[in-house]
């Protein structure tokens, strides 16, 4: 029962880091936050990219998306 516990307060400690280096990296925060959140090591991995230039990668709209398709 422990390691439930253990591993719920590391995914959710992951996650909030991921959200703040995301955004230091100017990465895409959401992504970041979900994949440590179910594998939080990969907070280590974000830590040691290096950052992006430019602008910060945004996902289209769902009416972006559909205006594109043709729907």
């Amino acid at each position: 029962m422990k390691w439930i516990v253990v591993w719920g307060v590391s995914a959710v400690a992951a996650a909030a880091l991921a959200a703040v280096f995301a955004g230091q990296k100017n990465r895409d925060y959401s992504h970041w936050v979900a994949w440590c959140f179910v594998f939080p090591p990969l907070v280590i991995w974000l830590m040691l990219m290096p950052s992006n230039k430019g602008p910060r990668p945004r996902k289209p709209t769902l009416d972006e998306i559909d205006r594109r398709d043709g729907s």
